[in-house]
């Protein structure tokens, strides 16, 4: 997978350890497994695990990555439906402003941070 961003790079000052091994393993190893997990569909496990959790500061890269990756906008909408039952209506629809925000800057032509 090609990283979302360079955002927390900067963590390497106090972290290089951490900002190493997620660059390396988690973007070099487990997000190129797609013979295990087709990429599409590594995209939702995590947007959906993002939304549940919710982490909603690196949401906006994954909604991005994720329609990068052959999600449809009317498929991620019905996600945001789908988690609001199992992971609380408050955290969807915070998910929910994310996606709408994405699904605006990419309308404008803008790449989602």
């Amino acid at each position: 997978m090609k990283r979302p961003s360079k955002q927390g790079d900067e963590l390497a000052e106090v972290a290089p350890g951490l900002v190493d091994m997620t660059n390396r393993v988690l973007y070099g190893e487990v997000w190129e497994r797609s013979d295990k997990l087709a990429l599409r569909d590594r995209c939702l496990v995590t947007v959906a695990a993002l939304v549940a959790g919710n982490q909603h500061p690196r949401l906006e890269a994954h909604i991005n990555h994720a329609l990068n990756s052959g999600v449809t906008e009317e498929e991620m909408g019905e996600i945001m439906l789908q988690l609001a039952f199992y992971c609380s209506w408050p955290n969807a629809i915070a998910a929910t402003r994310i996606f709408y925000d994405v699904v605006q800057k990419r309308k404008e032509g803008k790449e989602p941070d």
